[in-house]
């Protein structure tokens, strides 16, 4: 029997290799199909690696695509960050915290709160483009492989906006991407209105966004793959930690009001007070490692070495094998999430 499930990919920087390994696992199930996946940064990077992939070659497809992406991310030095941090770091908790204190990063941080991005004139680049122009478009927006979604948040008016078939290019991924403290904002003309809007990184207003995936006709079941932790016991006290929480509750909040709305649309079904079929009643399902994700922090995602992508993928592996040995039985069913306990 086939599984069919939706995907929804948070972004977070290089922490996204955490995806990565998600996906790898999850390719090993030839009874498991996706049929959407709706992404942000990071997320819609591995979202448009596995499309073109599986479009490509099927499964095997997927894998060696989303291989080649990460292996060109980890050539990416420049992060706004000095080129000797991003290429010879190891990850530990401990060393996490240590780039955070480093008169390198700290500088690096500092400058970038002081200075625009915009202030590079004629010399500017975004570090991503040539990873991002290497996808082959004729497949991320083709008809083969899962349906494809990708979030970015528009600078004028603060909304979100879903790119989508012919509408995903490479501009469309980068500013999915774009943390405006480090990226000029991407512009992109709409060709129904002949409007050029700036877009801004997805996260502030879908990390990612599910609505895309309640569409009739895929199924009910989303298994979101998070990598921002959603809580901190520890009250962070250091302007690091203070910072660092700052962007996981940011990057968080417009999942948490999503899955806050399909908690109370759950109520209202099991109550019997909307009339059958009215509204989907969404099975969640969370693929997450937030024991992991609390050692590092935010200077961790500006950081794309491969030891760093690695181990990352690696745990993203071992969440996946976790996922379907605890909830792959009520796929189809139920939500293997308990939005009422989250939310109570």
């Amino acid at each position: 029997m086939t599984h069919r499930i939706n995907l929804a990919l948070q972004g977070g920087g290089a922490h996204g290799a955490y995806t990565w390994g998600v996906l790898d696992r999850l390719l090993d199930e030839d009874d498991l199909e996706i049929a959407a996946i709706t992404g942000t940064s990071a997320g819609a990077l591995n979202g448009a690696a596995f499309k073109a992939g599986m479009a490509a070659n099927g499964r095997e497809g997927a894998r060696a695509e989303l291989d080649r992406l990460w292996s060109r991310m980890g050539a990416v030095t420049d992060m706004r960050l000095p080129a000797w941090m991003a290429g010879n770091l190891s990850l530990t908790g401990q060393f996490a915290r240590a780039i955070e204190y480093s008169f390198p990063y700290t500088l690096a941080d500092t400058v970038s709160r002081m200075t625009s991005p915009y202030a590079y004139g004629p010399f500017y680049t975004n570090p991503l483009r040539a990873v991002v122009d290497d996808f082959d478009y004729a497949k991320v927006c083709g008809q083969g492989g899962p349906d494809l979604f990708i979030c970015a948040t528009n600078v004028r008016t603060g909304k979100i906006r879903v790119f989508s078939d012919e509408a995903i290019t490479t501009d469309a991924i980068l500013a999915s991407a774009c943390l405006p403290t480090l990226f000029q904002a991407v512009e992109i003309t709409d060709p129904d209105t002949g409007r050029t809007e700036a877009y801004w990184d997805g996260g502030y207003t879908g990390n990612p966004a599910l609505f895309p995936l309640f569409t009739p006709g895929y199924p009910e079941d989303v298994v979101i793959v998070n990598i921002n932790p959603l809580e901190r016991d520890e009250i962070p006290k250091s302007p690091q930690a203070i910072q660092n929480r700052i962007n996981e509750i940011s990057f968080n909040s417009s999942l948490l009001r999503e899955l806050r709305a399909i908690e109370f649309v759950q109520r209202l079904i099991a109550h019997g007070n909307v009339p059958k079929g009215t509204m989907r009643d969404v099975h969640v399902h969370l693929v997450s490692d937030d024991e992991l994700m609390r050692e590092l922090s935010v200077a961790t995602k500006l950081l794309p070495n491969p030891y760093l992508l690695n181990r990352l993928k690696a745990a993203g592996r071992l969440s996946a094998e976790r996922f379907l040995e605890e909830s792959r039985q009520h796929i189809g069913k139920r939500s293997s999430v308990d939005l009422r306990a989250m939310f109570g």
